[in-house]
């Protein structure tokens, strides 16, 4: 273990700005994550499909959404140190939509509340085989961190155990609108008396003229990062008809009606917000 690592029982990793640079990632990780630059939309599609969270998807993952969403590494990161102000022992941490289980790595580098959990669930094949791959590599080097179980399966199936953090990290999004409260409902059921749901999502507006202003410099933060018009327009052909923002109001009487005592926005950059909610 290089020198400058620290160790699983020592302070958790606070100065890393996204994931995939946290000190523990590298050395658990070595080169395994991909570091592909997403080109899939580069070229000229006759027929867009439907976005999905696919192998081609996963290979470029880390890209993607670096380059897609406004404040994602911070959001991340402060998850874990958001998530260890609520966690309570002997209780489970879920991450919810885990993907490739950056959210999970948060949780694990700041958690330190004696008998956590953490239950990680995505439904895509392709994003638990690689999540697992990188779950692997840390347990062999960092056995004291929180005990993780990587589930592939539908978070609307789950039998949520008693929990003190659920993370629903730009997952809420992908459900069918309709599903939406439902879902919440069992999560604040599952949650324990000082427990959290953190909630990020990308926002809808209804006032026209802000929900054009900021699609506009949404727009050219991913021109900045590199997405040329192709890129974009093609992408969001392939994701409005699977991917349903709500506006923030949308999401805070929602909540509310949940079971939800308080409803607080701890974050936003552009048309991305990050809340939590209190039982």
């Amino acid at each position: 273990m290089p020198a400058a690592c620290p160790k699983a029982s020592a302070a958790p990793c606070i100065t890393a700005t996204t994931w995939l640079e946290c000190p523990l990632f590298k050395a658990f990780a070595g080169t395994a994550v991909s570091k592909e630059t997403d080109r899939i939309f580069a070229q000229p599609l006759a027929q867009v499909p439907d976005f999905a969270f696919n192998e081609d998807v996963v290979r470029v993952f880390p890209d993607m959404i670096k380059r897609s969403v406004p404040g994602y590494p911070t959001i991340v990161e402060n998850l874990g140190v958001l998530a260890a102000q609520f966690a309570q022992p002997d209780t489970v941490l879920y991450d919810l939509g885990s993907s490739l289980g950056a959210v999970t790595q948060a949780l694990r580098r700041h958690v330190r509340s004696e008998g956590c959990e953490v239950i990680a669930i995505d439904n895509s094949s392709a994003m638990i085989e690689r999540c697992r791959e990188y779950l692997n590599a840390q347990n062999s080097m960092f056995q004291e961190l929180l005990p993780v179980q990587v589930i592939e399966g539908d978070i609307l199936a789950l039998e949520f155990k008693s929990a003190s953090v659920v993370a629903l990290n730009f997952t809420l999004q992908f459900i069918a609108p309709e599903q939406r409260l439902t879902l919440l409902g069992r999560i604040r059921d599952a949650l324990v008396p000082g427990g959290a749901l953190i909630l990020s999502e990308k926002l809808r507006f209804d006032d026209e003229q802000e929900h054009a202003l900021l699609t506009d410099l949404h727009i050219a933060f991913k021109r900045a990062n590199g997405y040329s018009d192709l890129e974009i327009a093609q992408k969001r052909s392939a994701i409005e008809n699977v991917m349903k923002p709500d506006s923030l109001e949308e999401h805070r009487q929602r909540l509310l009606v949940a079971g939800f005592s308080k409803v607080v926005p701890w974050f936003r950059c552009l048309n991305f917000t990050s809340l939590i909610a209190l039982p």
